[in-house]
């Protein structure tokens, strides 16, 4: 059975509360759950105190046990000092499809270019 630390949604329409929840990671997301781990509302900003609420003693004693953190938890547990939480780096996401894929024609078309100029640098190499 492998654990999942992750959120769970709560509160009203357009007015989100999510749990943190410790789940098996085959049940569904505002399903099933062992243990209420503690809550997160983005609601309120940043600087208050009470957007967050995690009991860190537990976080560890699950980890230990083997549960992984999702993505967002592990960003609560990083900025807590539980985890370290590598930072990610893609830089072509901002580029719009098309482009990306224009970049990548003119990237094959100059490797293949390359490729040919060395391979008669090369054969002309030998010959002299």
């Amino acid at each position: 059975m492998s654990l999942k630390i992750r959120l769970a949604r709560a509160g009203t329409k357009k007015r989100p509360v999510y749990h943190i929840v410790i789940a098996d990671s085959r049940s569904p997301r505002d399903g099933r759950f062992i243990e209420r781990l503690g809550y997160f509302n983005p609601l309120l900003p940043k600087e208050k105190t009470e957007r967050i609420r995690l009991d860190l003693d537990k976080v560890k004693a699950w980890m230990a046990k083997g549960a992984l953190p999702t993505d967002r938890v592990a960003r609560f547990l990083d900025e807590a000092g539980v985890m370290k939480r590598e930072k990610r780096n893609n830089p072509t996401r901002a580029i719009p499809r098309k482009q990306r894929k224009a970049m990548a024609e003119e990237a094959e078309k100059a490797a293949a270019a390359a490729k040919a100029a060395a391979a008669a640098a090369k054969a002309a190499a030998p010959a002299s």
